[in-house]
């Protein structure tokens, strides 16, 4: 068949020919599709019924167009590859130095050293073989930022002929270490840096934004962004009181922010941080170039789960994406098993590996800003900044950054992390491998202690913010279901024919399987005294009615009065509806933690 040749101009307009769809056209076909899971409301009610909204109350619409793009300018990173950031926390420096140089030979291309569990005095041994000039140093030392600092730049100015440095940020944060630890804020040590590295070393930072305390707190996106901005604006403030120019103040911020798995949100929340830090440096008078904002985006701590720990590579995968396209300067993904412990070699590898084949492969950093022009993104990013903006505000009326750790920013995210708390607890927010198809046969994963995010998840010592994880409170009881003689079970009493319980008594057994409580099953069937001797035969004193709901109001009332009369302490149902001899149900959407806890109370577990 012969092809006829295509002009160029007949492919200037793909839609030609199409009829334009028009909104209210969507608005019809949505609103028809809604009234079939029961919904009844006019084609014009469609779309707010399937507006859902962010914890920071910025809506997200099934439908966006060129009317929701914003005015707003862009303020994007410049084209390239992002800076392949990987964590070392190892107490061990011969330890801590071998990984630093394999993931050095494997394309991480900075060092981000956590020395909270280090003497500072081993830097020397740790960054044994590393060029400085070439690999960056970000330092985390907690409450020993300036001691770190110290042995660093000793290090620096040892060098024969010295050492230009790239980059890097001796990682002074007072007002980040009060977030996390209840410590006084004082800035003196963090500006004295500051003026040093101002003055000798050019290509170093001193201070570190870190707004990973307030998402670790279970704070919302625009909170994070606010803190941070808050924190930001106090430093600039207390560098140029002592001296520094507002561009060399500029120049000594690099801010940290978590990535997670919710790949939009992300994205815009990146964006928008550099669109609020360039409306500061406009308010102070510096130019777009010098008061630019320096990112570190680091894969959420939060969202890490002890469970199934290999769906953290997936968690990472997306977050890395999106810390990329949002256009991080830096990036760290987290290893899959950073809750464990102390990463093993193969976790590193896959941490490293994500970035290089994101970078490398897919070619994400080639493109200066991917998601710009998205109405939904672009959108996004600008109600997110609008809200941010607006925290921050609130913020600087408290007196500030440090004023406002006293009791208005912990308010404010405690307010978040009740809101969040309950929606992990019915599954609206659901974790793969813990709320969500867990495995009970899965094998336990173990890693050498260390100073991980599974101590940090404890929460921090000596006051300060809490550190949370979302998968805790079910990780908690899978834990205390693992340490029972034998495993808490429940008996699901299936009425009626395969076909009509399947559904249910799958939907029953993931729910009491998120708790680490195992399931046995009555079989086909709907003689009440036949359930009730298999149920006796299973030993436990708890049952759950799974089948259809006209099964149930056929069979419900007779089969709960057998599995009453054979000794059962509870009747759960999977469904909704009130039939004679049930407790309670359970559902999508139901307290799946406070099901759980009753069913170890009725159990005999102590929790």
């Amino acid at each position: 068949m012969t092809v006829p040749p295509v002009e160029l101009d007949d492919l200037a307009d793909p839609a030609a020919g199409f009829p334009q769809a028009t909104r209210e056209q969507w608005r019809t076909l949505a609103a028809e599709v809604l009234r079939k899971s029961g919904w009844d409301g006019s084609p014009d009610e469609a779309e707010a019924a399937l507006t859902t909204t962010t914890y920071d109350g910025v809506a997200v619409a099934p439908l966006y167009d060129a009317a929701d793009l914003p005015a707003a300018p862009r303020t994007t990173r410049a084209p390239g590859p992002w800076d392949v950031r990987q964590r070392h926390a190892d107490p061990d420096p011969a330890a801590n130095r071998e990984a630093i140089h394999a993931d050095l030979e494997n394309g991480v291309t900075s060092l981000w050293l956590d020395l909270n569990a280090i003497d500072p005095a081993a830097l020397p041994a740790v960054l044994d073989g590393v060029l400085l000039d070439l690999a960056p140093v970000v330092l985390d030392a907690g409450p020993r930022a300036a001691e770190a600092a110290e042995h660093f730049l000793r290090i620096v100015e040892g060098v024969a002929g010295g050492v230009a440095l790239p980059g890097g940020n001796l990682g002074a944060d007072p007002i980040g270490l009060a977030a996390r630890t209840g410590a006084t804020v004082d800035t003196g040590a963090a500006v004295a840096l500051a003026r040093r590295c101002a003055a000798d070393h050019p290509g170093l930072r001193a201070i570190t934004v870190d707004a990973l305390p307030y998402h670790d707190a279970g704070g919302a996106d625009a909170e994070e962004l606010g803190c941070s901005v808050a924190t930001g604006v106090a430093y600039l403030r207390a560098l140029t009181d002592a001296g520094l120019t507002a561009e060399q103040a500029f120049g000594q911020l690099e801010f940290r922010y978590a990535a997670t798995a919710d790949q939009f949100l992300t994205i815009a929340k990146l964006r928008a941080a550099r669109r609020l830090w360039a409306r500061v440096a406009e308010v102070t008078g510096v130019a777009r170039e010098p008061g630019r904002q320096l990112q570190h985006a680091v894969t959420s701590s939060a969202m890490m789960t002890v469970r199934d720990p290999w769906v953290n590579m997936l968690r990472t995968t997306v977050a890395c994406f999106a810390a990329g396209v949002g256009g991080a300067d830096a990036v760290t993904v987290q290893p899959f098993d950073a809750c464990l412990g102390l990463p093993d070699a193969f976790a590193r590898r896959i941490a490293r590996n994500t970035q290089s084949l994101l970078v490398e492969e897919a070619n994400v950093a080639r493109v200066a800003d991917p998601a710009g022009g998205s109405w939904y993104v672009e959108r996004l990013t600008d109600d997110l900044a609008a809200r941010a903006w607006e925290w921050f505000q609130e913020i600087e009326r408290a007196g500030g950054m440090a004023a406002a750790l006293e009791r208005l920013v912990p308010e404010r995210l405690a307010a978040t992390r009740a809101r969040r708390a309950d929606n992990l607890a019915h599954r609206r927010d659901p974790i793969t491998g813990v709320s969500e198809f867990p495995d009970l046969k899965e094998r336990p994963v173990s890693r050498r202690p260390g100073p991980g995010l599974a101590a940090a998840s404890r929460g921090a010592s000596g006051g300060g913010l809490p550190v949370t994880r979302r998968a805790e409170e079910f990780e908690a009881l899978r834990d205390l279901a693992d340490a029972q003689p034998s495993r808490p079970t429940v008996f699901l009493a299936t009425i009626g024919p395969v076909a009509a319980h399947t559904a249910r008594a799958t939907f029953a057994a993931n729910l009491f399987a998120a708790g680490g409580v195992a399931t046995v099953t009555s079989g086909p069937g709907t003689d009440p005294g036949a359930i009730a001797a298999a149920f006796r035969d299973c030993g436990t004193p708890v049952a759950c009615l799974c089948s259809s709901d006209r099964l149930y109001g056929e069979h419900a009332a007779a089969v709960a009065a057998a599995l009453r009369e054979a000794g059962a302490r509870r009747v759960w149902l999977a469904g909704k509806g009130e039939y004679e001899g049930v407790d309670a149900t359970l559902y999508a959407g139901c307290d799946a933690l406070g099901v759980l806890r009753a069913t170890f109370d009725d159990l005999g577990v102590d929790r």
